[in-house]
C-alpha cells in the first residue's frame, strides 16, 4: 500500500564501526570477523575526534530524526546553546524553510543532519577539541543498526 509511511533503522555511516582500543591491540582488532582495516592518514591509524563523536552520541540519544547528509567542509560552525542538543557543535544549513545542523566526521567524510530551531543556535569560535581514542574501524560487511 503506498499510503503508509514506513521507519527504517539504518547505519547513518554505513561500513563503519566505532570502538575504543590500545593502538597496540590493532593486530587484534584487525583479526575480527569482518573487519576489514582501521581508518588511517597515510600508514597511521587516526582517531576520531572527542568533540565528533560526543556530538554523533547527543544526536542518536535525541528523539530529533537524523538523516545521512552529504559531507560539508565548508560553513560556519555553530553550537547549540539551548535543549537536549545543548553543546553540540556543526554546520548550519537552510533547506526549505527550515535550519538544519550538519554534524561531520572528518576522517570518514560523512554527515549527518537533523532539524533545528535556528533560535537556539550561536556562532562558534574556539580551536577543535582534543583528538580521543575511538578510531574508525570499516567492517566487511555493512552494519545493521547505528546506536552508540
Amino acid at each position: 500500500m503506498e499510503d503508509r509511511i514506513k521507519e527504517l533503522e539504518l547505519p547513518l555511516f554505513a561500513g563503519y564501526l566505532f570502538c575504543c582500543f590500545p593502538l597496540e591491540q590493532r593486530v587484534s582488532v584487525l583479526r575480527l570477523p569482518s573487519v576489514v582495516s582501521v581508518v588511517r592518514y597515510g600508514k597511521d591509524p587516526v582517531p576520531v575526534p572527542d568533540q565528533e563523536i560526543a556530538a554523533l552520541k547527543r544526536l542518536v540519544a535525541s528523539s530529533y530524526p537524523l538523516s545521512p547528509w552529504p559531507f560539508l567542509q565548508v560553513g560556519e560552525k555553530i553550537r547549540v546553546h539551548h535543549g537536549p542538543l545543548k553543546g553540540v557543535e556543526g554546520t548550519v544549513i537552510q533547506v526549505k524553510n527550515s535550519s538544519r545542523l550538519v554534524v561531520s566526521v572528518w576522517l570518514l567524510q560523512r554527515s549527518v543532519a537533523v532539524e533545528v530551531d535556528s533560535a537556539i543556535l550561536i556562532p562558534v569560535r574556539q580551536p577543535r577539541a582534543s583528538i580521543s581514542k575511538f578510531v574508525g574501524v570499516a567492517p566487511r560487511e555493512p552494519a545493521r543498526v547505528c546506536r552508540f
